[in-house]
């Protein structure tokens, strides 16, 4: 399977979704990029580069556990299911 970026004008974008949902979901699958997805790619894209570059800083599995236990209880009354 491919993968196509396109930009396209509003005026034409609602006629450009109605044709590409003729296609069945094993065929065309829409991927939309909102503005969550660009600044986590950005994000994700520069640490990335912090690796490859040798300049990321790295933590302990223990560390990381701490750290996701401690977000988790902070944010705990945030968090619907």
């Amino acid at each position: 399977m491919h993968t196509l970026k396109l930009n396209v004008n509003d005026k034409v974008y609602d006629k450009v979704l109605w044709l590409l949902g003729k296609f069945s979901e094993d065929e065309i699958e829409i991927i939309s990029e909102s503005f969550d997805f660009k600044k986590n790619q950005r994000y994700l894209n520069q640490e990335f580069n912090e690796i490859l570059n040798g300049t990321a800083n790295f933590i302990e599995l223990d560390e990381a556990e701490e750290r996701l236990e401690n977000l988790l209880l902070e944010h705990k009354g945030c968090i619907q299911i």
